[in-house]
Protein backbone atom coordinates (compact mmCIF):
# COMPACT_ATOMS: atom_id res chain seq x y z
CA UNK A 1 0.00 0.00 0.00
CA UNK A 2 1.37 3.36 -1.01
CA UNK A 3 1.86 5.79 1.88
CA UNK A 4 -0.38 8.84 2.11
CA UNK A 5 1.45 11.85 0.69
CA UNK A 6 1.63 15.36 2.05
CA UNK A 7 3.63 17.33 -0.43
CA UNK A 8 4.96 20.80 0.19
CA UNK A 9 2.81 23.83 -0.53
CA UNK A 10 3.99 23.83 -4.14
CA UNK A 11 3.04 20.17 -4.70
CA UNK A 12 6.71 19.16 -4.97
CA UNK A 13 7.96 15.82 -3.70
CA UNK A 14 8.90 16.07 -0.04
CA UNK A 15 12.19 14.73 1.30
CA UNK A 16 12.90 14.38 5.00
CA UNK A 17 16.54 14.97 5.94
CA UNK A 18 17.44 13.26 9.23
CA UNK A 19 20.90 14.62 10.03
CA UNK A 20 22.35 15.85 13.32
CA UNK A 21 25.13 18.05 11.90
CA UNK A 22 23.53 21.45 11.23
CA UNK A 23 26.04 22.34 8.51
CA UNK A 24 25.58 19.03 6.66
CA UNK A 25 21.79 19.28 7.08
CA UNK A 26 21.70 22.84 5.71
CA UNK A 27 23.88 21.78 2.77
CA UNK A 28 21.60 18.87 1.89
CA UNK A 29 18.49 21.05 2.29
CA UNK A 30 19.93 23.74 -0.01
CA UNK A 31 20.85 21.22 -2.71
CA UNK A 32 17.44 19.53 -2.54
CA UNK A 33 15.49 22.80 -2.62
CA UNK A 34 17.61 24.03 -5.55
CA UNK A 35 16.61 20.81 -7.35
CA UNK A 36 12.91 21.43 -6.80
CA UNK A 37 12.17 19.30 -3.74
CA UNK A 38 10.28 20.34 -0.64
CA UNK A 39 12.34 19.60 2.49
CA UNK A 40 11.48 18.64 6.06
CA UNK A 41 14.08 18.04 8.76
CA UNK A 42 14.88 16.15 11.95
CA UNK A 43 18.10 16.43 13.95
CA UNK A 44 18.03 13.28 16.07
CA UNK A 45 16.63 9.78 16.35
CA UNK A 46 14.16 10.76 19.06
CA UNK A 47 12.33 13.29 16.88
CA UNK A 48 12.71 11.45 13.56
CA UNK A 49 9.60 9.24 13.79
CA UNK A 50 7.48 12.15 15.01
CA UNK A 51 8.53 14.18 11.99
CA UNK A 52 7.97 11.23 9.62
CA UNK A 53 4.44 10.76 10.99
CA UNK A 54 3.64 14.46 10.71
CA UNK A 55 5.23 15.15 7.32
CA UNK A 56 4.71 11.81 5.49
CA UNK A 57 7.67 12.43 3.16
CA UNK A 58 8.05 10.86 -0.25
CA UNK A 59 11.64 9.86 0.63
CA UNK A 60 13.96 9.97 3.66
CA UNK A 61 17.67 10.79 3.69
CA UNK A 62 18.98 9.21 6.89
CA UNK A 63 22.31 9.69 8.63
CA UNK A 64 23.42 6.75 10.77
CA UNK A 65 25.27 8.71 13.46
CA UNK A 66 22.47 10.43 15.37
CA UNK A 67 22.04 11.52 18.98
CA UNK A 68 19.31 9.86 21.09
CA UNK A 69 19.68 6.59 19.18
CA UNK A 70 21.19 5.91 15.79
CA UNK A 71 20.01 5.70 12.22
CA UNK A 72 19.71 1.92 12.41
CA UNK A 73 17.19 2.28 15.23
CA UNK A 74 15.18 4.81 13.20
CA UNK A 75 15.24 2.53 10.16
CA UNK A 76 14.21 -0.54 12.15
CA UNK A 77 11.28 1.34 13.68
CA UNK A 78 10.18 2.73 10.31
CA UNK A 79 10.13 -0.76 8.82
CA UNK A 80 7.87 -2.03 11.63
CA UNK A 81 5.15 0.61 11.11
CA UNK A 82 2.96 -0.45 8.19
CA UNK A 83 1.94 3.09 7.23
CA UNK A 84 5.60 4.18 7.04
CA UNK A 85 7.39 1.03 5.89
CA UNK A 86 7.03 1.76 2.17
CA UNK A 87 8.71 5.18 2.33
CA UNK A 88 12.01 4.88 0.43
CA UNK A 89 15.09 5.54 2.58
CA UNK A 90 18.57 6.47 1.39
CA UNK A 91 21.46 6.34 3.86
CA UNK A 92 23.85 9.30 3.81
CA UNK A 93 26.72 8.58 6.18
CA UNK A 94 30.39 9.02 6.89
CA UNK A 95 30.64 5.28 7.54
CA UNK A 96 31.85 3.23 4.59
CA UNK A 97 32.86 -0.05 6.22
CA UNK A 98 31.58 -3.43 5.04
CA UNK A 99 29.70 -4.15 8.29
CA UNK A 100 27.67 -0.93 7.97
CA UNK A 101 26.78 -1.75 4.37
CA UNK A 102 25.79 -5.29 5.38
CA UNK A 103 23.50 -4.04 8.20
CA UNK A 104 21.90 -1.48 5.89
CA UNK A 105 21.33 -4.05 3.14
CA UNK A 106 19.72 -6.42 5.66
CA UNK A 107 17.16 -3.68 6.34
CA UNK A 108 16.37 -3.36 2.63
CA UNK A 109 18.14 -0.09 1.89
CA UNK A 110 20.46 0.59 -1.03
CA UNK A 111 22.54 2.44 -1.96
CA UNK A 112 24.58 3.83 0.92
CA UNK A 113 25.84 7.29 -0.03
CA UNK A 114 29.13 8.16 1.65
CA UNK A 115 29.79 11.72 2.81
CA UNK A 116 30.70 14.03 1.29
CA UNK A 117 27.99 13.22 -1.24
CA UNK A 118 28.33 14.37 -4.84
CA UNK A 119 25.21 16.30 -5.86
CA UNK A 120 24.68 14.37 -9.09
CA UNK A 121 25.04 11.01 -7.31
CA UNK A 122 22.61 12.16 -4.62
CA UNK A 123 20.00 13.36 -7.11
CA UNK A 124 20.37 10.22 -9.25
CA UNK A 125 19.83 8.00 -6.19
CA UNK A 126 16.77 10.04 -5.17
CA UNK A 127 15.25 9.85 -8.65
CA UNK A 128 15.87 6.10 -8.82
CA UNK A 129 14.32 5.52 -5.38
CA UNK A 130 11.25 7.60 -6.20
CA UNK A 131 10.78 5.89 -9.58
CA UNK A 132 10.94 2.38 -8.12
CA UNK A 133 8.59 3.19 -5.24
CA UNK A 134 5.87 0.56 -4.74
CA UNK A 135 2.40 1.44 -5.99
Amino acid sequence: MKPSRRRGRSGREKILVIEDDPVARADLEARLEASGYSVARAADAASALTVVNRERPDLILLDLGLPAGDGFLVLERLRKIEALAAIPVLIVTGRSDAETRKRVAALGVAPVLTKPVDTEALLAAIRAALETEPT
